[in-house]
């Protein structure tokens, strides 16, 4: 796969789109705020706080009434347990190859928990496993969705997940490389740069918006870009 960046021209065309949505960050700013920038899922304020954070990001995750099991805040507490001290923090362009390959496996793990039960079974994920690796390493983590995901890598497992933040990482050395100090200005928002990654890819293969290259659903990435 060809690690060719994105034209800064569309990253920030990107940015544009974003800044132009109403309470853009709303949600975000409010589970940094109630987690102090910190979650830890061992506490179920948490849980119950990333919960509430899917949801308003679309991942429809049931809410168990009063007396009924909570499969997702145990679920997402037995990952916790095996994959919160391992997780990787460094800023996506640091990632190394092992820290890559531990969130990738996480990511698999994360996507398999069972987050409701009863007559239709359901487990967190692909897309909703990326976001919440994304709200707990939001430096670290470029999430994605089906879209994205189906249009660049074609699957969704851990492989696919790898392959994603490789990617996301040459992108991001290219874009600190070109932009350097200028950075901060493709978003005027406070979101790291894997978000502003990830809110081009929304941009161009979720919304299936034109870019400069003239074709819609990513037509740079078509173009020769994609390897």
């Amino acid at each position: 796969m060809s690690g060719s960046l994105p034209p800064l021209a569309e990253l920030r065309r990107a940015a544009e789109v974003f800044n132009g949505f109403a309470n853009a960050d709303t949600s975000w700013l409010r589970l940094n705020e109630e987690t102090r920038s910190a979650i830890d899922l061992s506490q179920a304020a948490h849980r119950a706080i990333l919960l509430r954070w899917l949801n308003s990001w679309g991942c429809r995750i049931r809410y168990p009434r009063e007396g009924e099991p909570a499969p997702f805040d145990d679920g997402v507490r037995h990952w916790w347990e095996t994959w919160g001290a391992t997780l990787p923090s460094v800023d996506l362009v640091h990632l190394t190859d092992a820290g890559i390959d531990t969130a990738a496996k996480a990511y698999a793990d994360l996507s398999g928990v069972v987050v409701s039960t009863g007559r239709t079974r359901r487990t967190l994920g692909p897309t909703a496993a990326a976001k919440a690796l994304y709200a707990l390493r939001p430096n670290t983590i470029i999430p994605w969705d089906a879209a994205i995901a189906a249009a660049i890598h074609g699957e969704r497992d851990g492989a696919a997940f790898s392959r994603h933040l490789r990617l996301g990482r040459t992108w991001a050395a290219a874009v600190i490389a070109e932009a350097g100090d200028e950075i901060p200005a493709l978003v005027g928002r406070p979101v790291s740069l894997a978000k502003v990654l990830d809110e081009y890819l929304y941009v161009v293969f979720t919304m299936g918006d034109a870019g400069d290259w003239g074709t819609n659903s990513g037509g740079w990435w078509k173009n020769g870009n994609g390897g």
